[in-house]
């Protein structure tokens, strides 16, 4: 899968995934008031909503982006709907040709973590037919649990073509309360990243050089992420944290490698809600789509000037 996402980004140009994190107050109310008129304020409208405004922003930035990546707790919180709305997402951007990449980042040992892996990566087999229950293509997983619970992401990724990308340095600003402890005179998240280099030593893919086992570090931390590229040189880095949460363009030469590969860089808010955006106002709330499709472009941009 992993040359699949390389193919994406070289073709667009872009090493941008869209973070399809919807939340109801994104969205503009003609959507929204369209869609209680015909359901009734329920779970259900809430999920159909979030699917029509997806739809959008994917059909407007499908041909310029590789990838999108739906965090799954958006629309967990609208229950069985949301989740139905999610796999509706999945599919259409299937459709559209995109590298989806599942930021559901799960974590358990042993079988628990098996089923999460089938769940997200793999097939589950119910008597004798083989089903893709939600059918992404990468997802993210924690690794607190040790290679017991990252091993069976590896045995799903090796046999179905799929990716992970390992939680090792988040964006987040308490992330350092853990990952930055000095553990063996060195800081975790250093340790993390040379596991992530072992675990994907075997799921290097012959043509690109790059592993399936890849590394969430984020934007915010731009020094760690310079070591953290040093540490892993065969893993994609997804990075997180631009835009809405400081990363700027300039913090993010660190993580690409010289071939200009080797990152990949997250918008969430700052693309699906940029029609709120004073810079994007002129688009209204009717154009929100092309709105994003706007930022992409100026964070595309962006991007490449820092390169």
């Amino acid at each position: 899968m992993i040359k699949k996402l390389i193919e994406g980004i070289k073709r667009t140009g872009a090493p941008i995934v869209v973070g399809l994190d919807p939340m109801l107050s994104y969205i503009p109310d003609t959507i929204k008031d369209e869609v209680f008129r015909e359901q009734g304020e329920t779970l259900e409208a809430a999920a159909e909503i979030i699917y029509r405004f997806n739809r959008g922003i994917v059909e407007a930035t499908c041909d310029i982006i590789p990838a999108v990546k739906p965090q799954i707790a958006m629309y967990e919180q609208f229950g069985i709907p949301g989740l139905l709305a999610f796999k509706r997402t999945v599919d259409l951007c299937h459709e559209k040709g995109l590298v989806v990449i599942g930021d559901v980042k799960r974590g358990d040992i042993g079988s628990t973590s098996a089923a999460y892996a089938v769940a997200h990566l793999g097939k589950v087999t119910v008597g004798a037919n083989a089903f893709a229950p939600f059918d992404e293509d990468i997802c993210t997983v924690n690794p607190y649990l040790g290679s017991d619970g990252v091993k069976p992401f590896l045995d799903v990724c090796a046999a179905n073509d799929r990716g992970i990308f390992v939680l090792v340095k988040t964006s987040n600003p308490s992330s350092g309360e853990f990952q930055d402890r000095i553990v063996d005179g060195r800081p975790l998240y250093e340790l993390v990243g040379e596991k992530v280099r072992e675990w994907g030593d075997s799921l290097i893919d012959p043509e690109t050089g790059y592993s399936e086992v890849g590394a969430v570090v984020g934007a915010t931390y731009p020094e760690m992420g310079r070591r953290l590229r040093e540490i892993m040189p065969k893993s994609y880095i997804l990075v997180p944290g631009y835009g809405a949460q400081g990363g700027k363009g300039k913090d993010l030469a660190g993580f690409f490698n010289e071939d200009g590969l080797g990152a990949i860089v997250n918008s969430s808010r700052g693309i699906i809600a940029a029609w709120k955006n004073e810079k994007y106002a002129a688009f209204g709330a009717e154009g929100y789509a092309e709105a994003s499709r706007q930022a992409v472009l100026d964070m595309k941009a962006d991007i490449a000037s820092a390169l």
